[in-house]
């Protein structure tokens, strides 16, 4: 499905359209989900990022962006917007881009769900699927990268390579989580999160270091698909949004802890597992991502306080493994957990 042209906003009206996105964007509440894992109790918490504008923790990173651009003059009425990406991103970019008034383009591995590719078409955005072939992700980032140099008028926003998707993270999602721990009286003594474009663990331990909080900040992987430890893609796996083929450039591994891995198919286990359980219907990466949030507190022990991301929704992922029945293997670390219950802090 072609872009098609969107409605131009006149420069009056912009503005006003950015402060509505931003209302529409962070402030997500913080989940405690108690459970038991090896005989110790456990509280979790993960910042329910599908609370979202469209819907995934991406919002913050597109709208921060497209915020700073537009302050510099970087991007201007009329430009096209075109970005690589293994989904959310690219809805995320699809939405405000066209709130304001830009035709979008995004290049997209073709193995990414269906879902992921009709809720961007059905924003009125071209989807350009890109094969293994063709390079996968890599190829993604290259076909965008030469449609820009080729066609008059484009914005790149280059989302492993921006500063402001750190930004985003170390000014919005941070503040909002040590700001909801201290109103149950609980200050974090770790934080772990997937790596896609490593925005989130990047400006979460920039966030800790200005503020003198010593809670170890760990980036995650899937274990078959151990990206960070090799340097470039190494296996395949099925956590979308996460490990995509390559370490993006604002990812300083030497500025965080320990990496975490987490097989695949136990985050497949545990997302089914807090959906079916306790009706916390979340994607694959949250499903990771909790169990990395348990592996920390389960080493740290009765004081642990670890928060991490709940990035989205499983509404992305029906045509997934995650809506089939997956053999949860013994080692995995979810066989082990007992969910228990959880409870919601806003945002204040």
């Amino acid at each position: 499905m072609p872009s098609t042209c969107a409605p131009r906003p006149s420069e009056a009206a912009r503005p006003h359209i950015l402060a509505a996105l931003r209302r529409l964007v962070g402030r997500t509440p913080l989940i405690e989900v108690q459970c038991e894992y090896r005989g110790s109790t456990h509280r979790i918490y993960g910042k329910y990022e599908a609370m979202n504008f469209t819907g995934s923790i991406k919002d913050r990173m597109a709208l921060t962006i497209l915020e700073r651009a537009y302050a510099s003059g970087e991007i201007e009425p009329g430009d096209e917007i075109a970005e690589a990406t293994s989904g959310n991103t690219g809805i995320a970019f699809a939405a405000m881009g066209r709130a304001l008034g830009h035709k979008v383009r995004i290049y997209m591995p073709d193995w990414m769900s269906r879902e992921r590719v009709l809720v961007i078409q059905s924003l009125g955005a071209a989807v350009i699927p890109v094969s293994h072939e063709q390079g996968g992700f890599l190829g993604s980032i290259r076909m965008a990268d030469e449609f820009a140099r080729d066609t008059p008028r484009v914005f790149r926003p280059h989302q492993f390579d921006s500063l402001e998707n750190v930004r985003a993270h170390q000014e919005t999602t941070a503040p909002e989580l040590l700001l909801q721990l201290d109103a149950i009286g609980r200050k974090p003594t770790a934080f772990v999160a997937g790596v896609g474009t490593g925005g989130t663990v990047m400006g979460v331990a920039q966030c800790f270091r200005e503020r003198g909080i010593g809670a170890a900040v760990h980036p995650l992987e899937p274990a078959n698909s151990p990206t960070l430890r090799t340097g470039s893609k190494d296996g395949r796996h099925r956590i979308q949004g996460i490990s995509d083929e390559f370490v993006p450039s604002i990812v300083k591994l030497r500025e965080l802890a320990p990496i975490i891995d987490i097989w695949d198919g136990d985050a497949i286990c545990m997302a089914q597992g807090l959906a079916r359980e306790l009706g916390l219907a979340l994607g694959i990466s949250s499903g990771a991502n909790f169990l990395g949030a348990l592996q920390v507190a389960d080493q740290q022990g009765a004081d642990a306080c670890v928060a991490t991301i709940f990035c989205d929704d499983n509404k992305k992922y029906l045509s997934t493994d995650l809506c089939s029945d997956e053999e949860c293997k013994p080692h995995y670390m979810s066989n082990e957990v007992q969910l228990l219950g959880f409870r919601v802090i806003s945002c204040a």
